[in-house]
């Protein structure tokens, strides 16, 4: 299916459900300037292209014991299909972890890595990440504040 958004009015579409996954197909159509029945088509296109790929609850993450986020650069020690492998199907399992980038430059992957704290962090790192054979360096920033979070 092709992804295209057709226009003006599907991205003003886009931009009302990422600021309210929960508003209703009416007070989404008045927003946009369209009829409940034209907005609820073009609703379902953008689902049915995979433009909308989903809805989701947007949890505190101190609800979850979250105290802390930090910034993990991470470092292969080859780029070997076997290393990548590992280290991909092993962070999928970690909790910790709410998003994985490959990415371009001196790292190889960044990780968003939430923890309970300093002390739960560095267990996370030594009893997780260090024991993969796969990973040469670990490089990490703490988020002191986050400015913005886009969830879309």
């Amino acid at each position: 299916m092709s992804q295209k958004i057709a226009d003006e009015i599907d991205r003003r579409i886009l931009r009302e459900l990422a600021a309210d996954a929960r508003i209703t197909n009416n007070e989404l159509a008045e927003r946009v300037g369209l009829s409940a029945s034209a907005c609820l088509r073009r609703l379902r296109r953008l689902e049915e292209t995979g433009i909308i790929r989903g809805y989701a609850a947007i949890i505190d993450p101190i609800v979850e014991g979250w105290t802390m986020t930090a910034i993990a650069s991470i470092r292969l020690s080859r780029q070997h299909d076997d290393e990548i492998r590992m280290f991909e199907e092993a962070v999928k399992d970690w909790d910790e972890v709410i998003e994985c980038q490959l990415v371009t430059g001196a790292r190889d992957y960044v990780l968003t890595v939430m923890s309970a704290g300093l002390d739960h962090y560095e267990r996370f790192i030594k009893d997780k990440i260090a024991k993969l054979k796969c990973v040469d360096t670990i490089e990490t920033s703490f988020v002191m504040n986050t400015i913005k979070a886009r969830r879309s």
